[in-house]
């Protein structure tokens, strides 16, 4: 069996869609008009309640039940990005997790919970430049050093 895409309900295509083209870069694989699909296996899909055999009112609004995850080696330069979206509403500031990766959290316009994160690479990277050993880095992030070679050589 293969997982093919995660789709979110949304109330009007074309402003999700330009939502996550604008924001986050993504590229369409595939348009129906009320179901656009993205070549990263997101797909967000309109009359979600048709979709799915439910009636439009027990499509639940801001369910805060699960997150979109993204990384970027450039978290700083999505920071500005996002910046030029002053109607997002965020949930809270830039947060350092325990195992050193900054994120950020906020609402897409259909309430559903986005988390962009600093791509690991970078994290390890970043934490290397400070003179920390690879073991060290292992320590702080919770991370085999076999598991951070793969993300620094992937």
């Amino acid at each position: 069996m293969t997982s093919i895409c995660t789709v979110l309900a949304v109330a009007d295509i074309a402003t999700a869609r330009k939502f996550y083209e604008e924001l986050f870069g993504l590229e369409v694989w595939q348009d129906y008009g009320i179901n656009v699909s993205f070549t990263c296996g997101l797909a967000l899909q309109q009359a979600f309640g048709w979709l799915v055999g439910l009636p439009e009112e027990r499509i639940a609004k801001r369910p805060n039940n699960m997150e979109i995850c993204f990384e970027e080696p450039d978290f700083d330069g999505f920071l500005k990005r996002l910046e030029r979206f002053p109607g997002i509403d965020r949930l809270g500031t830039v947060t350092e997790q325990g195992w050193g990766q900054r994120v950020v959290r906020f609402y897409d316009p259909d309430g559903h919970i986005i988390e962009v994160g600093e791509e690991m690479k970078t994290v390890i990277e970043r934490f290397l430049a400070t003179g920390m050993t690879l073991e060290e880095v292992s320590v702080r992030t919770d991370v085999s050093v076999g598991d951070l070679t793969k993300l620094l050589n992937g």
